[in-house]
């Protein structure tokens, strides 16, 4: 049995920056109000109508790609994640080998929905994929474009202020030097809580929650359905929905749980981590976490004052632009974590 490598990494990032200062414009917020919640800075958006999550993707891949010296159609697999897809269906992993030219038509394409912890998910799938032979080149990407779903109103203020667009990807290859690669991946769910942090309308519901979407407060979802009405119009019920405090509760929890989780299951310990890189949800949380393994801070990785939350790609981007930096060289040991909407949770642990 192989252990799995990641062969090559890039990310890509939109060239329009959006400040604080911009979003004050069109709904009531202040640069220190979202600096103080959420350390954010700015964000990027893409082109509009020029720019897609699948475009985004392809320009990540590119890089990851060349870096891994092999030649797109190498590719024999690609896992996609994302929350924020061009279409409805089909999914993004095809529309991304069509956009990359790439005619191997022996790869398989897969498409993954767990949010934030989508490119801990599609690692773990990959790594089992390579362990076993099954492919030899598996490109991973996580890309989002999250502006074009977005409120931008005071109504939607909480959630919009925190996401931004991107993307990142790698290109996964089995590795015979025993004790290098991912070593561990451990993943969770629970979805006790599902509409704390989500997204319901339009969707093939039909109303059926509408008990348990009252229990958590959510708006009236009565009319709730595939196609979109009025009264979702009216209500705002056409953009995602957050309980930020239970969300940050619940993420400091875990965050740390499911660290310590892969750490221990290899016989290592926090001491032993030369990079983390958490998914950057808020950089509160991070900090949080941080201080609770006890890291300094040239052993995190945190880029959200930047690019804001990217969900699926802020782990790729993060990990590709520590390595770009330097900051990741080979014998590392390098730890990725996610905590997001589901909910769900995971870890890899890295040999670089």
């Amino acid at each position: 049995m192989f252990s799995t490598k990641i062969a090559g990494i890039g990310h890509y990032v939109p060239e329009r920056i959006v400040t604080n200062h911009e979003l004050s414009k069109f709904m009531d917020t202040t640069d220190e109000w979202i600096q103080e919640r959420t350390g954010i800075k700015e964000r990027r958006y893409g082109k509009k109508h020029k720019e897609t999550t699948t475009t985004m993707a392809a320009e990540a891949a590119q890089v990851a790609i060349k870096r891994a010296g092999i030649d797109k159609n190498d590719v024999d697999f690609i896992i996609f994640a994302t929350l924020s897809p061009d279409y409805y269906f089909p999914g993004c992993g095809v529309l991304l080998q069509r956009e990359m030219g790439i005619t191997n038509s022996a790869c398989g394409a897969l498409d993954i929905r767990n949010q934030c912890s989508g490119f801990i998910y599609a690692l773990s799938i990959a790594d089992q994929f390579i362990k076993t032979g099954v492919y030899k080149n598996i490109l991973v990407v996580g890309s989002e474009m999250h502006s074009m779903g977005l409120d931008f109103t005071t109504t939607g203020r909480n959630v919009t202020v925190i996401f931004g667009d991107g993307a990142g990807a790698a290109v996964l290859q089995a590795s015979s030097v025993e004790g290098k690669g991912i070593l561990t991946t451990k993943l969770h769910a629970d979805g006790t809580h599902a509409e704390m942090l989500s997204f319901i309308n339009p969707g093939c519901h039909g109303g059926y929650y509408d008990q348990e979407l009252e229990k958590f407060g959510y708006p009236d979802v009565e009319f709730g359905g595939l196609f979109i009405t009025q009264k979702m119009l009216d209500d705002h019920m056409t953009f995602p929905y957050m309980d930020g405090q239970f969300v940050f509760k619940l993420a400091v929890q875990k965050f740390p749980e499911v660290i310590l989780e892969a750490l221990n299951s290899v016989g290592l310990s926090k001491s032993d981590i030369n990079m983390l890189i958490p998914h950057q949800a808020n950089l509160r949380i991070s900090q949080f976490v941080q201080r609770s393994l006890g890291l300094k801070d040239e052993q995190v990785w945190n880029n959200i004052q930047k690019y804001g939350n990217t969900t699926a790609a802020s782990i790729p981007i993060a990990l590709s632009e520590a390595w770009e930096a330097g900051k990741i060289n080979e014998g590392d040991l390098v730890c990725l974590a996610a905590f997001g909407s589901g909910f769900t949770w995971g870890s890899a642990v890295i040999r670089w």
